[in-house]
């Protein structure tokens, strides 16, 4: 695998700021079907589920295998062409040849009644299982019916439903014999070391935020986290204060991250840092374009999430400051619990589901990024055999190996 997810991933780059959102090749594992990209819809942070047990669905009620004997697992997602979309395709293909299992690609762009189409799509396709990063809870609810009805398993990537402000939904998805869970990230804790990152070590002061959708679960998660991080700084320095602006919305694409940034450096000129708080990479491409085209490259602070695959060399020229990422992980869990669901060895509870939490990585220097790059970039994580041995775990010895990835963790395996 060496230097092949660098090419990829360059590649990948150069079409999702060229072209419109649409489906890249797969491996002979897979196919893929395109839909236009757009911003994201509502939602909110999730309260945790408790553990999957008891009154559990047995898996020979879900769709026969393939012809071929190959499961077959669909991928509902924003895009498979953008930064971190291209990383997930990468490492879901790689299971997919590993386990000898089938993927197909739905790109729905965030839009919802693309979303919820897309599930319709996958199933109708003969998908056994399907993997999704929806946008807003309520897309969550057409979803796991679609599944119930076609007895499809399925699994969130990136995203929980959010118990306190979907209730319903969420005991939908507790009921349901055929939702096995969610894998997701802690959104506040990534917000709050991103904070800390600027204020702590590269001293900024005033600080520009820009979203991709209002109402967005996931960057309502990071939104919290900036504020907790800038709270913390402001009550441990009543004399050397921070401040945070609101949001400027930039939607998906990296023209709404340069007009952002734009923006937020047009109405602030004395602005020393900015956070494109995501949206899968393009709208930091723009920000980072606009501050170029500012001459204020290492004047203002850039944070992130989602690596580049640049990203090295914009830590040592001072156009990116510190990023967390590393997460394109995240999805092949996912797909590891419902292959397992389609296979019989899991079994689906009605009265819970899996809250699966997957661990971010934070780079803050040209170091620290050559360090990830030789085993996240240069290779990937995990090699075909581990894969394989990844999909024969336990759930809880697969939740286990969900947490304990790090940059260590790769060092110790394959060192």
């Amino acid at each position: 695998m060496k230097n092949v997810m660098k090419k990829l991933l360059a590649v990948g780059i150069t079409v999702a700021m060229t072209a419109s959102l649409a489906a890249c090749g797969g491996s002979s594992a897979s196919t893929d079907t395109a839909a236009p990209a757009a911003p994201a819809a509502d939602a909110a942070p999730a309260a945790e589920a408790a553990p999957a047990a008891e009154e559990a669905a047995p898996a020979a009620e879900a769709a026969a295998p393939a012809a071929d004997g190959k499961v077959k697992i669909g991928v509902s997602i924003w895009s498979s062409t953008d930064v971190l979309g291209s990383q997930c395709k990468l490492i879901l293909d790689e299971a997919a040849k590993a386990v000898g299992a089938e993927v197909q690609y739905v790109d729905q762009g965030h839009v919802s009644e693309q979303v919820t189409a897309s599930v319709e799509q996958l199933a109708a396709a003969g998908c056994q299982g399907i993997i999704i990063c929806n946008s807003a809870d309520s897309e969550m609810a057409s979803a796991i019916q679609t599944c119930n009805d076609n007895k499809v398993y399925l699994a969130q990537f990136f995203r929980i439903i959010s118990e306190e402000n979907s209730p319903e939904i969420y005991k939908m998805a507790q009921e349901s014999p055929y939702f096995i869970g969610a894998v997701h990230e802690d959104e506040v804790a990534n917000g709050q070391e991103l904070m800390r990152i600027l204020t702590e070590e590269k001293g900024c002061r005033d600080i520009g935020l820009i979203g991709w959708e209002q109402g967005d679960a996931t960057f309502l998660g990071r939104w919290e986290g900036y504020k907790k991080g800038l709270e913390a700084w402001n009550s441990a320095h009543p004399d050397d204060q921070a401040v945070l602006s609101e949001p400027q919305y930039a939607g998906t694409s990296s023209d709404g991250g340069r007009q952002a940034a734009e923006a937020l450096m047009s109405a602030d000129p004395n602005i020393d840092a900015l956070i494109p708080a995501g949206g899968g990479g393009d709208p930091l491409q723009g920000a980072i374009a606009a501050v170029e085209g500012a001459g204020k490259t290492g004047q203002i602070a850039i944070v992130s999430t989602d690596f580049l695959p640049d990203l090295g060399e914009r830590l040592e020229n001072g156009s990116m400051a510190g990023e967390s990422g590393g997460h394109y992980c995240d999805p092949l869990f996912a797909f590891m619990l419902v292959y397992n669901a389609v296979k019989g060895n899991y079994q689906v509870a009605t009265d819970s589901f899996e809250n699966v939490k997957f661990p971010y990585l934070f780079v803050a220097s040209k170091e620290d990024y050559d360090n990830y790059a030789k085993y996240f970039v240069d290779e990937l994580p995990y090699t075909d055999e581990e894969l394989k041995e990844m999909s024969e775990l336990s759930l809880p010895d697969l939740e286990k190996k969900a947490g304990s990835l790090s940059l260590e963790d790769v060092q110790a395996r394959h060192g």
